[in-house]
């Protein structure tokens, strides 16, 4: 297992023990699987301590030939294998002189969007690039004849990668899936990265990877957009709302091993299967992820869980972070997709009508707001019964909030299209329940809350999938805009929102969807006296 050994001026060193050659190997192995096109690994020790059997693991695993023989390339200076992920280059300088001799090699356009592999680097210093894992390999006599420490740190923007791949495979090793296959899942909007991992005994298990988030910018109030809009800053609300959830007796992922420092979690597979097939809502499942909503909205839940020794607080989604959400349609939907320049008055006026409308609500009762509950974060799990059926998993940025947001969160679905008869009687379902289970439910003030909410979220995602696209490079959220737009242009239909509905006509038309063509001009028909 690797000890972490910091110094104050040198980034992390990580110290690993290998009592033997296939250990070195395995451990090789283990490095290849986050390894990418332009990485550079600087193999550095002892003479004979295992420098050409690190490469060689290495190599096997990038070119996925476990048996392949990868001799050391001492006199032909530089072998090059074709991988599925690109080229791999293996070098050792040890006899070489200088950066001309490696020039007159053609080194700069071998290693061009390879992973080089380099013995004896040292031996050129000058060829080494800022950004690289270095690992030196020394005997341990003390431990026996062939015991080997391992001696690893990550230079440049490899460090923060090696940090992450060693505590990954720290956690899996304590957690008996180290032998397990990885590979990536689709994850969602956020930085989040998942793999599913596959034993050979065929059980599934996730890896969800959840650094810390950055803080960003300073936007206003001394703080950054996500401490405004109270979103989670590490997994901590993740497993202290999996463990609270849980204990309600809905379905969340069970949590096989986590560590909160790393912003790691390995946890149950849901499999593929959602509340939506194929882009289609399925009308069974939405209600029975319409009675789970409606069944949470009934309980006096806590504002604060325990997560570990520590105890995890839910935010309060009050007027600042709703206001922070609307204003992403100014800033990245009217600037990127409608093209226009919002002026600081009519930016005022906007935060002013919203304000308006959503102070009082915010007053009302309020709920566990999961805030992602919609059909990419349902899974359908159908061995189970009733509400259990439903297998929430995304929920680390919940918050005590408004009842109807969820509900409108499901029922407008930014990812599927949900039609209008569907979103009525689901609709009217919730409030059956609400009200059989309270009889002072207002059925017609939450119907306004929802609308609020509806377009309050519209609002937001506009400017969420724009700024994906534009700052983030994924423009396949730009293919949901058509429907958020409609689903916009119809909240601002109820009579509460009219300042809203007025605000938008006059100053972000583009967000209420694009303006019908014109009809055809009819045809004009000639005469004869």
């Amino acid at each position: 297992m690797p000890d972490r050994a910091q110094d104050d001026k040198e980034p992390k060193l990580w110290r690993i023990e290998a009592a033997d050659e296939a250990s070195t190997l395995t451990l090789a192995a283990a490095q290849a699987a986050w390894l990418e096109p332009g990485d550079f690994v600087a193999l550095s020790g002892d003479l004979g301590a295992g420098k050409t059997t690190f490469a060689r693991g290495l190599v096997r695993a990038l070119v996925e030939q476990p048996s392949l023989e990868a001799p050391s390339p001492t006199f032909t200076l530089m072998q090059i294998y074709d991988a599925p992920r690109g080229p791999v280059v293996h070098a050792d300088f040890y006899r070489l002189r200088g950066s001309m001799e490696l020039e007159n090699l053609g080194w700069d356009e071998a290693i061009e969007g390879s992973v080089a592999i380099v013995e004896w680097p040292e031996r050129i210093p000058e060829a080494l690039p800022a950004d690289r894992l270095e690992v030196t390999i020394r005997f341990d006599p003390s431990q026996g004849p062939d015991f080997r420490v391992l001696e690893m740190r990550g230079r440049g923007r490899m460090g923060r990668r090696l940090a992450r791949a060693l505590s990954v495979g720290m956690l899996l090793q304590r957690a008996g899936w180290i032998e397990a296959r990885r590979e990536y899942v689709e994850g969602d909007a956020s930085v989040r990265l998942y793999e599913r991992l596959t034993r050979v005994d065929g059980k599934t298990a996730i890896l969800m990877v959840s650094p810390p988030r950055p803080e960003g910018p300073i936007i206003r109030f001394g703080k950054p957009y996500a401490a405004i809009a109270k979103l989670s800053p590490d997994i901590r609300a993740f497993l202290a709302m999996a463990e609270g959830l849980r204990g309600l007796g809905y379905s969340t992922p069970k949590i096989f091993a986590a560590s909160v420092e790393d912003g790691l979690a390995l946890i149950e597979d849901f499999g593929a299967d959602t509340i939506a097939e194929d882009g289609v809502p399925n009308s069974a499942r939405y209600a029975e992820a319409v009675a789970l909503i409606a069944d949470l909205h009934k309980r006096d839940l806590p504002e604060s869980l325990p997560v570990g020794d520590d105890v995890y607080r839910l935010p309060v989604y009050d007027i600042e972070a709703m206001l922070i959400e609307v204003e992403l349609v100014i800033d990245w939907y009217g600037a990127a997709i409608a093209r226009t320049a919002v002026p600081s008055g009519a930016r005022m006026q906007f935060l002013g009508v919203w304000r308006d409308i959503l102070v009082p609500i915010l007053a009302e009762p309020t709920a566990w707001t999961l805030r992602d509950f919609h059909s990419p974060n349902l899974h359908w799990l159908p061995e189970r019964e009733g509400i259990a059926r439903i297998g929430l998993i995304d929920f680390q940025d919940a918050v005590i909030g408004p009842p109807a947001y969820d509900l409108a969160s499901l029922l407008q679905d930014a990812r599927v299209d949900v039609p209008d008869d569907l979103e009525m009687r689901l609709m009217a379902l919730y409030v059956r329940r609400r009200a059989a289970e309270d009889p002072a439910f207002d059925a017609e003030r939450f119907a306004a809350a929802y609308a609020a909410m509806a377009a309050q979220r519209a609002t937001k995602i506009l400017g969420i999938f724009a700024r994906l696209d534009k700052r983030d490079g994924k423009p396949q959220y730009l293919s949901h805009l058509p429907r958020i737009e409609r689903y916009l242009a119809k909240n601002l239909a109820h009579p509460l929102l009219r300042p809203q509905a007025l605000w938008y006509q006059s100053h972000l038309p583009r967000a209420l969807g694009p303006e019908p063509d014109p009809p055809e001009p009819s045809a004009r028909r000639s005469g004869t006296n």
